[in-house]
């Protein structure tokens, strides 16, 4: 699993997620716990993040897995499908092993509850939910509304409390949606998941829970559990 240094919600996620027979092993991307304010801030913090990802990889290669899993999601929305799709080409070019990446990992947990309309949830700045939004509008999906929590820093996104989690999502339920997704990986939302499908009565995807659900499908294990809302029953 790739993670930015500044991530601390991945990890703890992961290794509650393992099955039997499953490992996880991180590697971390370094960057700075930088300011993130504007929307040039963010841009610039993507750009740090793609700096370090392929000595990330190449890191996480020496102890041969059989899976990676691009634990960010923002880098895998931005510039939209063509985006997602040009550092799909770039990872398979670094290497051979299959590769879980949020964006795609989101697109198959919609399909997998035949979701069309959206409420997205994420704690970006506005330049990270237009990326958002047109990754997913370029798949045919209707977008209703983004709530993006702008928070000031890498590690200031963990630090997000089930209140304001709460009362965003609270606002995307109340929508016509078929379900509301939740994008940012340190965003602590893959246990509080559950009890928010219960109240709202709709699928709620954090994007952890579909990343690991994703990656375990892929290798072919089936292993289900109720533990994190319902995408681990499919």
């Amino acid at each position: 699993m790739l993670i930015p240094s500044t991530n601390t919600i991945v990890q703890p996620e992961f290794d509650d997620m393992r099955v039997e027979g499953v490992t996880n092993h991180i590697s971390r991307v370094a960057v700075p716990n930088a300011t993130l304010k504007t929307d040039a801030d963010m841009e610039r913090f993507m750009g740090l993040i793609e700096d370090g990802t392929r000595a990330a990889l190449d890191a996480a290669l020496s102890c041969a897995p059989d899976h990676v899993i691009i634990g960010m999601s923002s880098e895998t929305f931005w510039g939209g499908l063509a985006g997602s799709r040009v550092l799909a080409a770039q990872l398979a070019e670094w290497t051979d092993l299959p590769a879980t990446m949020g964006s795609d990992a989101a697109d198959a947990a919609l399909r997998a509850y035949g979701a069309r309309r959206l409420g997205i949830l994420t704690p970006y700045l506005p330049v990270g939910d237009a990326n958002v939004h047109r990754f997913f509008t370029d798949l045919g999906y209707d977008v209703a509304q983004i709530i993006g929590l702008k928070r000031s820093s890498p590690t200031d996104i963990a630090a997000t409390t089930i209140a304001e989690m709460d009362a965003a999502l609270d606002e995307l339920g109340a929508l016509d949606v078929d379900a509301i997704l939740q994008c940012g990986t340190n965003l602590c939302m893959a246990a509080h998941a559950p009890r928010a499908e219960a109240r709202l009565g709709k699928p709620v995807i954090a994007i952890n829970t579909a990343l690991y659900w994703h990656a375990l499908r892929s290798s072919g294990i089936h292993d289900t559990h109720d533990r994190y809302g319902s995408l681990f029953l499919k």
